[in-house]
């Protein structure tokens, strides 16, 4: 009985402890496709600063106008 239970138990035990080489291999990546990111960031940033900055300027206005 103990006999039959170790070949199931080898196959179960293997699932949690793999020596798969993927842990082990280091990860590369390319310095211009970071590079673009970081740009098209601040970009993306510079625009959506002047956009708040114009919603908020034209809502003062807005407000001044009603006020006076």
């Amino acid at each position: 009985m103990k006999n039959s239970l170790l070949p199931l138990k080898k196959q179960i035990f293997s699932r949690y402890l793999s020596t798969d080489d993927d842990y082990n291999k280091s990860k590369t990546s390319d310095i211009n496709v970071l590079l673009n990111r970081v740009e098209l960031d601040k970009k993306r940033e510079v625009r959506k600063k002047l956009l708040f900055s114009a919603a908020t300027s034209a809502g003062v206005l807005l407000f001044g106008i009603l006020i006076f």
